[in-house]
């Protein structure tokens, strides 16, 4: 199991904080991978959901892996029939999915609200599933195409070696794919991990194993306000907190 230095401050100093507050990240599945979005991706489903949950901390992004549930792209014209299916994370209760289109988008509008709120009646997951997603939007910058790619090919050579080794490796548990621009490009690779909700950057290929032991060797669900980090030297910052809130959160462990 990888060990992490705590003696010395992370070269994350200028990271922490570096991750926009937010309540919920939702992921619209795409059938096409980053490295075939336009520089700047927006679509009619994804702007309308995002109008309705911005408002209450929700972030909507787009994802892509050769083994989520997708549907095909309108063609050019249709945009606005667009179906996604969609994976959110929220703490504290973790993962939900829907199907969404500009049909149901208020629907799915408040069935996120009432999953990211924790309003009384809402469903909590119980998957242990962990899902990493890495940015490898290279149209939005050069640096996400090249260095998050690479860091999302080293995540699948790691986890093939480790199922090839053992079937039955907790690694098993990982879902891996790829996402569009999530900001600050320059601390590529961006290393998102759910439902823990960190964020992580300046992640290189070399990194991944320790960055994996570190994963696995903790619970799969949203990270509590003053839990330490996951891979401090990495850290971002952490789903549910702001600025000031992820900051302190690194200054206090490094103080203990």
């Amino acid at each position: 199991m990888a060990s992490w230095n705590w003696e010395t401050p992370n070269r994350a100093g200028h990271l922490v904080g570096t991750a926009p507050a937010h309540r919920c990240y939702i992921l619209l599945h795409t059938p096409q991978p980053p490295s075939e979005y336009p520089a700047k991706y927006a679509t009619p489903v994804q702007r309308a959901l995002l109008l309705r949950t911005a408002k209450w901390g929700g972030s909507v992004n787009f994802a892509w892996s050769e083994d989520q549930r997708s549907v095909c792209v309108r063609p050019p014209g249709e945009e606005d029939k667009q179906e996604y299916h969609l994976t959110a994370f929220a703490h504290p209760r973790g993962k939900l999915e829907a199907t969404v289109s500009m049909d149901n988008v208020e629907e799915v509008g408040e069935r996120l609200r009432v999953h990211a709120e924790g309003v009384s009646g809402a469903t909590s997951s119980n998957s242990d599933d962990v899902h990493l997603y890495v940015c490898t939007h290279g149209a939005r910058d050069c640096r996400c195409g090249d260095t998050g790619g690479a860091v999302a090919q080293a995540i699948r050579d790691e986890l093939r070696k480790r199922r090839d080794s053992d079937p039955s490796d907790p690694s098993t548990c990982i879902k891996l794919a790829e996402v569009a621009h999530v900001g600050g490009h320059k601390y590529a690779a961006n290393l998102l991990v759910y439902p823990h909700g960190e964020w992580l950057g300046e992640v290189e290929p070399k990194d991944v194993p320790e960055i994996l032991d570190a994963i696995l060797a903790l619970p799969a669900r949203p990270r509590n306000a003053d839990e330490i980090p996951i891979c401090p030297r990495h850290w971002r910052g952490r789903m549910g907190l702001s600025k000031d809130e992820q900051v302190q959160l690194l200054q206090r462990t490094y103080d203990t």
